[in-house]
């Protein structure tokens, strides 16, 4: 609960300070669907109509304490700077992407349909004990459980 609180209130100020571009922002990510295993992180996604103008949206996240982090196509990554407790990492993307559908489709199959949400807790525990630490090895051996859900035959086009 305390998760959806903090999102919720993450989510308000980001609308706030990005009020001028009326971005799409959402709870994303694990702690997004209940009962779902997680770090202690919220993850939230907001969508902007460009991408690529940075100076539209970066200055406004930077106000908030947060740092880019990474640029990558079609997504940027920020979170609070290094030394600062993480609670949240807001990720950008552009309003009808890939991105934005695929990780607003994920988290929606997570939620609607508890064995999914079991199975990739599983997972998540396994590489968990295996991988330790490694954040990208961690990373790596969710995807293909993730590419699997969203590739699977009853996702809306």
């Amino acid at each position: 609960p305390q998760w959806i609180e903090l999102a919720d209130r993450w989510i308000a100020t980001l609308e706030r300070v990005l009020s001028a571009l009326r971005p799409r922002v959402e709870h994303i990510g694990s702690t997004a669907v209940p009962g779902l295993i997680a770090k202690p992180v919220i993850d939230l996604q907001v969508s902007v109509p460009d991408i690529e103008d940075e100076v539209a949206y970066r200055p406004a996240l930077e106000s908030l304490g947060l740092v880019l982090r990474a640029r990558e196509p079609g997504h940027r990554y920020f979170r609070p700077p290094a030394g600062q407790p993480r609670t949240v990492h807001v990720h950008v993307c552009e309003l009808g992407s890939t991105w934005e559908r695929d990780h607003l489709d994920f988290r929606d199959r997570l939620r609607a349909r508890p064995e999914l949400a079991a199975a990739y807790t599983e997972l998540k525990r396994r590489l968990a004990a295996t991988v330790g630490a490694d954040r990208e090895a961690y990373t790596k051996g969710k995807s293909d459980f993730v590419r699997r859900i969203l590739d699977s035959a009853d996702r809306p086009t």
